[in-house]
């Protein structure tokens, strides 16, 4: 009987290691994709834009890290989800694409976040003291990744508030260099904490985002 219970609890651990691994590929897969759409947009207009499809595609691919990171107790990861998906709201706002959709659907994607963390919190299934843990990731590190998620934050945080000085969706030049320098510490930090999933994603990610300084450093000279 302890022997059957053994290995149904082996199974189903691995199982949700597996979905977790898929949930947060998927989410870096979605990333990805969002940058390379962006990426041929600005070598077709030969500068950066700042387009709808950019957005939505953004909040859909933090809404499944969100839960990536949830599952694999990452607070690196949930730092900065939980304040990016709000900002890529607020851009497909200013985008006046937001009322278009369906009430209930704006509803659910707007408190998932709030209510996911509250429920958790209130049934125990977070160990607050466990995503701040360093049992398995040194103090070093995991101030290394957290730093580097903070300014991989931070450019939406400026990005944000460059659009909104504005009143229009842009895709700044220091929105990049805040990418590109948030991205690299965090490809070190997966590197080191053998994170497959941050690995994939940062790899494309770096390429982008040297590019389009190069494009916005061209198009700023021509103008």
């Amino acid at each position: 009987m302890n022997h059957s219970f053994t290995e149904v609890f082996i199974v189903n651990v691995k199982m949700l290691k597996y979905i977790t691994l898929s949930i947060g590929f998927l989410a870096q897969l979605l990333f990805s994709s969002r940058m390379i759409i962006q990426w041929i947009s600005a070598e077709k207009n030969k500068k950066v834009t700042s387009d709808l499809i950019f957005w939505q595609v953004s909040l859909v691919a933090s809404f499944f890290l969100f839960i990536y990171g949830y599952l694999r107790h990452d607070f690196s990861i949930m730092l900065g989800q939980v304040i990016t998906y709000y900002i890529y709201i607020r851009n497909i706002q200013l985008h006046n694409a937001w009322m278009k959709y369906h009430i209930v659907f704006r509803y659910f994607v707007y408190f998932f976040p709030i209510l996911a963390i509250s429920l958790a919190l209130w049934n125990g299934t977070i160990n607050t003291n466990k995503l701040f843990s360093r049992e398995n990731i040194p103090l070093w590190l995991l101030i290394w990744g957290s730093l580097g998620q903070v300014l991989f934050t931070m450019r939406f945080i400026y990005q944000w508030i460059y659009s909104e000085r504005i009143k229009k969706s842009e895709l700044p030049l220091g929105f990049w260099i805040l990418s590109l320098t948030g991205s690299l510490m965090i490809f070190i930090y997966s590197i080191i904490r053998k994170d497959p999933v941050l690995f994939a994603g940062h790899c494309m990610g770096i390429i982008v985002y040297t590019r389009n300084i190069i494009i916005v450093r061209k198009s700023n000279y021509a103008e």
